[in-house]
């Protein structure tokens, strides 16, 4: 427990000098090398791909993608996206041409998930923070709270309340009165964000888009938790790594996020 609360201090910190100290590239640096672990984790710590040449392909996919974020990129996000799912598409099926004796047809499509879709979702994160006509650095704080915060609230919640089980195989220990709290208590943390932005930064959200964004993303973010959850119980894995002391793997810390972050991004540029 030391060490969870120790390491999310300082992750804390970490977020905020990235956000509002460190120059940008720090940032996209962090969430790079995010989005190649988390590629790694959904495909290489559960065997859904076992070949190691169509992991580094789609290491490699994942670090180009996330580079194709960054503000220095030659090319547009869409010429990026074309190309790097093109290299994919083609490299993989002549990786599954070469080792058609071992490595099954699925790993292909696997690889599209963990090395396209997966680092994109986690990259809503810096479209947002890209977004410097609306105060990015600060609304890209909006769906984390909304995933994080709600989880806790639905933590707290289940913990007094809860007495029937969500979904008790994939997730034993979460409830229908925790996932209750977890949407009225991201609901009203986000909006009160909101609020606070729309005062200090001049933001001008609709309190409406704050609730959606909050209980919305509360039940998001619980559909992202159990649909990681479920993979990691179909593949016998407990946890899909070891690079957070005390929070586990990428993945275990923003399956949440995977889901809610789109959304978030999506919000904002129907409202703005």
């Amino acid at each position: 427990m030391k060490a969870r609360v120790l390491f999310g201090v300082i992750g804390f910190v970490f977020v905020l000098l990235a956000l509002y100290v460190f120059p940008p590239v720090v940032l996209e640096a962090a969430l790079a090398a995010l989005c190649v672990l988390a590629t790694y984790e959904v495909l290489g710590s559960t065997k859904l791909v076992h070949n190691r040449l169509e992991l580094l392909l789609c290491s490699l996919v994942s670090l180009l993608l996330a580079a194709g974020h960054s503000s220095l990129a030659p090319f547009s996000l869409d010429w990026t996206l074309r190309g790097l799912a093109f290299l994919l598409l083609v490299g993989s099926f002549l990786i599954l041409l070469r080792f058609h004796d071992s490595m099954n047809a699925s790993q292909v499509s696997w690889a599209f998930f963990g090395a396209l879709l997966v680092p994109y979702l986690l990259l809503s994160l810096l479209r947002i923070f890209q977004m410097e006509t609306h105060s990015g650095p600060f609304i890209v704080l909006l769906p984390l709270l909304a995933a994080w915060g709600a989880d806790t609230c639905a933590l707290f919640s289940g913990m007094l309340f809860g007495k029937h089980k969500l979904a008790p195989v994939v997730s034993p220990k979460k409830t229908v009165e925790g996932a209750v709290g977890g949407v009225i208590g991201g609901a009203v943390l986000v909006m009160l964000a909101a609020l606070l932005m729309n005062v200090l930064l001049d933001l001008d959200m609709p309190v409406r888009a704050a609730a959606v964004l909050g209980g919305l993303g509360a039940v998001l973010g619980e559909i992202g938790d159990l649909s990681f959850s479920v993979i990691k119980r179909q593949t016998g894995i407990k946890d899909y790594g070891h690079i957070f002391p005390g929070h586990g793997g990428v993945l275990d810390r923003f399956d949440s996020v995977l889901f809610v972050a789109p959304m978030a991004e999506m919000l904002f540029r129907l409202i703005w």
